[in-house]
């Protein structure tokens, strides 16, 4: 699992038939940063991620990829590789609060 911030929403007006209804977002993974432990740095990498939770942009999620991220699908067959498993309200690094919802 990892966690990322939501940067925004993807729309895709053509896609496999077992993503019909489904709600992607793109997401950027958050990293704790070695100098302040007290803050996230963004990582680099982005991804397109399924989301059936209701997050939406600023939210923290927490996001399983590969063959663990089918399981939390409907449909075991359907064509994801990364999905929002969960909203993040809180996050203690060392006994520092690093992230809360407001």
């Amino acid at each position: 699992m990892i966690l990322a911030r939501v940067e925004g929403s993807v729309v895709a007006t053509k896609k496999n038939a077992k993503m019909t209804g489904s709600k992607f977002l793109f997401v950027r993974p958050l990293l704790v940063d070695p100098a302040n432990p007290a803050n996230f740095k963004t990582g680099n990498n982005t991804l397109v991620v399924v989301d059936e939770l209701g997050a939406g942009e600023g939210d923290v999620v927490l996001v399983a990829q590969g063959s663990s991220a089918r399981l939390g699908a409907k449909d075991k067959d359907t064509p994801l590789d990364a999905v929002v498993i969960g909203i993040v309200d809180t996050v203690d690094v060392n006994k520092q609060i690093v992230y809360r919802v407001q």
